[in-house]
């Protein structure tokens, strides 16, 4: 089986003078299902950054699906913890910009949508419960409500790759519970990778692999390492 992720000796942060954390040698095979866990600050949001190349590292090798290039458009789906939805659209119009990854660009500028995109779109919305908020502008909805469209959305790319920063927060047990259901059954029926950063220990448990960032005072940052159950 293939790497869907490949860190060797790894140095990532913002600057070369303050080293948040290191990865010295992380595989994260397609298909696999991992979770990130770890104290506030501490190098888990940064390096999923990392991952989705919207940050660079600072020393080391960092490779998805192969290559330290950064992947075609929609391969990486990202879930951050500020959603960055769009208030005043509807959840249709939301859920249909991660859609439009799998389109021409000419089809995503002029608003003629595939049938298939359409579809994929109101698949993704029912998916997550949110039939009936389909017209609702986002600034209408709830935290929980807003987080499920962010994830609508992230599957309606149809990536290889889903990255989610605290992606379950501010829903309750059940949605919790269905929510999760979904989107791994998302992700076996297709074979997709998915990483998870998660502050509650219970919910990372949900992962059939888990790793953690702990503070390294030697090395002056953390490190990651697989926890063994």
């Amino acid at each position: 089986m293939s790497n869907a992720i490949h860190a060797t000796n790894l140095k990532i942060g913002y600057s070369s003078d303050s080293i948040l954390a290191e990865i010295n040698d992380l595989e994260i095979k397609q298909g696999e299902i991992v979770s990130i866990i770890g104290e506030s600050g501490i190098g888990k949001t940064t390096f999923l950054k990392n991952i989705a190349h919207l940050v660079n590292p600072i020393s080391g090798t960092l490779k998805v699906f192969d290559t330290e290039k950064a992947p075609d458009r929609g391969v990486i789906g990202y879930i951050p913890q500020k959603l960055g939805l769009i208030k005043h659209e509807t959840v249709y119009s939301n859920v249909l910009e991660g859609a439009i990854c799998n389109e021409s660009i000419f089809r995503s500028i002029s608003g003629f949508h595939e049938e298939k995109v359409v579809d994929k779109v109101k698949e993704t919305i029912e998916l997550m419960n949110l039939s009936d908020k389909i017209d609702e502008p986002i600034k209408r909805l709830s935290g929980g409500q807003q987080r499920r469209v962010a994830i609508a959305r992230t599957i309606a790319q149809g990536s290889k790759l889903i990255l989610a920063d605290e992606f379950l927060s501010e829903l309750d047990d059940k949605t919790v519970e269905n929510v999760w259901k979904a989107m791994l059954d998302y992700v076996e029926s297709d074979n997709i990778t998915l990483v998870i950063v998660e502050h509650n220990i219970e919910r990372a448990k949900l992962a059939k692999r888990c790793f953690k960032f702990e503070e390294n005072k030697e090395r002056n940052c953390s490190i990651l390492s697989e926890v063994v159950a």
